[in-house]
């Protein structure tokens, strides 16, 4: 396990070379949490990561991954149908999990049928669920889920998951799984893990490229003199957090 606490800074020169090192730490964690518990609870998330985890469907993970122990979750997903051009069901279908023969079963996508309110509160009744089958860790120190990776991207904003920069929901500390209605970006309507369940986790890894970030990156990482603390400084992982950065997004570090 990485010590708690640990933050690692990587910076890339192009987002080629984050993608085959993010496609080996997943690969090595994977390796990792299949032999010490027999399964690995992935999450993921929407925007450009998918792209970024593209290596991962290519030799040598694609034949080495053993994919069956995978478990996979989204971080946030839009209250749309699955086959929704907004849908990160969809994304992460399309560009990972169509390509790799985890198993139908071990795929948690949300209820689309629901409203979000009732759909946030399935997503957590079935998290509930596989933690007293263990396919999900339990956090001893916060008694909130612990999964073994989270895959986090970051909006220029510094929202991660769908937890905006003034939003209510950063401050929520109860749910394991919530639900916006008024989201700043569109669709409007999202649910969403919380803070607990997020830094509950054994390994974060949060991918960022792109210069419309790098303000949001010095927020979090440098000596930014903006005072208020932006949803992705408030990452802090019970294990490790794992920063993948292109030149760009690092530029104002």
């Amino acid at each position: 396990m990485a010590t708690k606490g640990e933050v690692k800074k990587e910076v890339f020169e192009s987002e080629e070379d984050l993608a085959v090192s993010l496609a080996k730490y997943t690969a090595q964690l994977s390796d990792k949490f299949c032999k010490e518990r027999g399964a690995f609870s992935v999450v993921l998330s929407g925007g450009s990561l998918i792209n970024s985890l593209r290596k991962l469907v290519e030799p040598p993970y694609i034949d080495s991954i053993e994919w069956s122990k995978w478990h996979v979750f989204w971080l946030d997903e839009r209250v749309v149908p699955k086959d929704h051009e907004d849908s990160n069901y969809k994304l992460a279908y399309d560009g990972l999990i169509s390509k790799v023969p985890i198993l139908p079963g071990n795929v948690y996508a949300i209820n689309d049928t629901l409203s979000a309110e009732a759909a946030a509160e399935d997503y957590e009744a079935r998290l509930r669920h596989l933690v007293k089958s263990n396919v999900i860790n339990i956090s001893a120190a916060s008694g909130f889920p612990k999964f073994d990776l989270q895959l986090l991207g970051m909006g220029p904003d510094g929202h991660v998951a769908s937890l905006f920069p003034g939003h209510p929901l950063v401050k929520e500390n109860e749910k394991w799984v919530t639900f916006i209605k008024d989201s700043p970006k569109p669709p409007p309507e999202r649910i969403t893990f919380t803070f607990p369940v997020i830094n509950s986790s054994a390994y974060i890894a949060l991918v960022v490229t792109g210069a419309a970030e790098a303000g949001a990156v010095q927020n979090a990482l440098g000596n930014s003199q903006n005072s208020e603390k932006l949803p992705v400084a408030m990452v802090s992982p019970e294990g490790e957090l794992a920063w993948f950065l292109d030149t760009a997004a690092a530029s104002k570090l």
